[in-house]
């Protein structure tokens, strides 16, 4: 058997039962496949579950607001897709009529679907010949055909494309991308590939040539920025000290906390000592508790958090900064570290 055939006779025996696949409505895919951008399917799944039981369709997906799409997307992070995905319901409502289009041409030009995204839907929902190019299909193309051109670089992804392109079958298209993501998921994995059970391990470049660990090649663009954030927890007869934040940074939109943002985590007596803590606070704080610092990771950013518990109310409040009953903290959509931290404390 050829590539395909040994690609598909594998995928028949050990593909994972996905509810999404056993689906050709457009809506559904798409939110299986944004839900699953940069998420594992184990973590995505409960959130798939309750998306669709919320919003069965992509009209009571638009009719919703941006609060509740993101109250339900939290703890999954890359909130971006979330607001997305609610431009994108919107713009099917007014401009599609409700109905989800199919067509690769129609899919590219929505917010938040790329190349990838609309070459799945377009595939999986109405089988038009498009080949998909994820992390797992850029790893099995680069052993099996020994791709030594960055993954990430504007040549590779020409080439990758390409030969994805070339190897697609076209009878089954939605199978065929499927069945390569799959074997990529299960079998080629990044780490501990299982190359002695693998199929098509005889016309494998990277596996007779050693390279299994060298390939794909990516080069390593990231630029990583570390945040120190010191934030207030400001209590009083039920309430809470909460901040909406606005859409120019990390969270847009959420809550959070009164934040005084410093260039390093500084000792307690100079955070206090600060001219943005005496402004808002004054020179007579007074601190109840101190947290440990945490570390949240995020794509580009990696953030040192810490919480600190004071007396009284601030001099001044910031743009944003707005007293919250605490039986309603549980209603705000909260970045996942301030959830844990007041999860903690007020048994959300």
């Amino acid at each position: 058997m050829n590539f395909n055939d040994e690609l598909l006779h594998w995928y028949r025996h050990n593909k994972r039962e996905l509810p999404w696949r056993n689906s050709s409505n457009a809506y559904i895919i798409w939110l299986s496949e944004i839900i699953l951008q940069q998420t594992r399917v184990e973590q995505g799944m409960p959130y798939f579950y309750r998306f669709l039981e919320r919003y069965p369709d992509v009209s009571s997906f638009a009719a919703a607001d941006e609060a509740e799409i993101l109250k339900l997307w939290q703890g999954l992070g890359y909130y971006s897709r979330g607001r997305n995905m609610l431009k994108t319901a919107r713009m099917i409502s007014e401009e599609f009529n409700g109905i989800f289009p199919t067509s690769y041409n129609q899919l590219i030009k929505l917010k938040g679907v790329g190349e990838y995204t609309a070459a799945a839907i377009a595939s999986f929902s109405a089988n038009e010949a498009k080949a998909v190019v994820d992390g797992n299909v850029y790893r099995v193309l680069a052993r099996y055909f020994g791709i030594t051109e960055p993954i990430n670089s504007t040549q590779g992804k020409k080439i990758f494309q390409a030969t994805a392109d070339d190897l697609l079958n076209k009878q089954s298209p939605g199978l065929h991308n499927q069945a390569l993501m799959e074997f990529g998921a299960m079998l080629c994995k990044p780490k501990n590939p299982a190359c002695g059970i693998c199929p098509v391990k005889q016309g494998c470049y990277a596996f007779f040539h050693n390279a299994v660990s060298a390939l794909p090649v990516k080069l390593n663009k990231l630029k990583i920025r570390e945040r120190y954030l010191n934030y207030f927890l400001v209590t009083g007869n039920h309430t809470l000290l909460v901040n909406k934040r606005d859409d120019k940074d990390i969270w847009a939109n959420m809550y959070d906390l009164p934040l005084i943002e410093t260039t390093s985590m500084l000792p307690v007596g100079e955070l206090l000592s600060s001219a943005e803590v005496l402004e808002y606070f004054g020179s007579d704080i007074k601190i109840n508790e101190i947290s440990d610092t945490k570390k949240h990771i995020l794509t580009h950013q990696r953030l040192y958090v810490r919480f600190i518990k004071v007396q009284g109310s601030p001099l001044k409040f910031k743009p944003g900064w707005q007293y919250s009953s605490v039986e309603n903290l549980g209603k705000l959509a909260l970045p996942k570290v301030i959830f844990i931290f007041l999860k903690n404390i007020f048994n959300l």
